[in-house]
């Protein structure tokens, strides 16, 4: 096994860190270790990425259920739309994007390297909401009253979201959640981290239509994932998520950035 893969083993440990001190973010992580560390193709990162999220996030949010930290009405509006979305992107859209993408003279954009251009904006996206860390206020539902509707099409765009890019959107669901639903921050979180998990594992049942799994690498993989919730449930009683956030806030947009830049280069 090569350092870089050995490597690629040790940040699955940190994704799952990440999903059990955030309550999102582990694809984040998932889809740069899968291409850049294992020399994955992207858009079967992506479907990896998919499953090693769902399951971890599953494991994260049994304990949220237990706790009664979920809010089903709330959850059911807004993933409902979403699982739609989702399962319609990866079965139908990303199959029939055109490669490439932009095709013009001498000047072409595969596919794959269009999506890994999205993502890295994705990226940097979700690495300044979680530097800027800035609870949101009640917005919408200062009242406490849900705005169901609106949740429902915010559930639209984040599983196309989700289905497009293999990312759960943990980063713009936990504010929808806050804004649209006035949810406490921690409901909002344990809430975010149900969502994500059947989202992404109904994103990854649309691939498995046209997708063969190496499921001898993506089972340990999983595993390590899934110890990685563990141990940031663990730090989350000595550490303010606060700072360990803002921190992987900065650590992301620098993995964004070497990104962009190597796929440009």
């Amino acid at each position: 096994m090569t350092a870089s893969e050995w490597l690629g083993y040790g940040a699955a440990v940190l994704a799952g860190m990440v999903i059990g001190l955030a309550g999102g973010g582990g694809s984040i992580m998932t889809v740069p270790i899968f291409v850049y560390l294992f020399g994955i193709a992207p858009l079967l990162a992506t479907t990896y990425s998919l499953f090693v999220v769902s399951v971890t996030s599953m494991v994260g949010s049994v304990s949220h259920l237990l706790h009664r930290r979920v809010d089903l009405r709330v959850t059911a509006a807004f993933a409902l739309p979403s699982f739609v979305s989702v399962y319609l992107a990866r079965r139908f859209l990303v199959p029939a994007l055109p490669d490439p993408i932009v095709s013009y003279d001498s000047y072409s954009l595969p596919k794959e390297k269009a999506i890994l251009y999205f993502f890295s904006i994705v990226m940097l996206l979700a690495a300044r909401a979680m530097i800027r860390h800035q609870q949101p206020e009640q917005g919408e539902a200062a009242d406490g009253r849900p705005r169901y509707a609106t949740l429902s099409l915010d559930g639209l765009a984040v599983g196309l979201l989700t289905g497009t890019i293999g990312a759960g959107g943990g980063f713009l669901i936990v504010p929808m959640l806050v804004l649209l639903a006035g949810m406490p921050m921690q409901r909002a979180v344990a809430t975010s981290v149900v969502i994500i998990a059947v989202n992404s594992l109904i994103g990854f049942l649309g691939d498995l239509h046209h997708t063969e799994m190496a499921w001898n690498f993506l089972l340990p993989f999983t595993g390590l994932s899934i110890a990685g919730i563990f141990v940031g449930l663990a730090i989350n009683r000595f550490i303010p998520p606060a700072k360990l956030k803002k921190a992987f806030g900065w650590f992301v947009g620098i993995v964004a950035i070497y990104m962009l830049v190597k796929e440009i280069l």
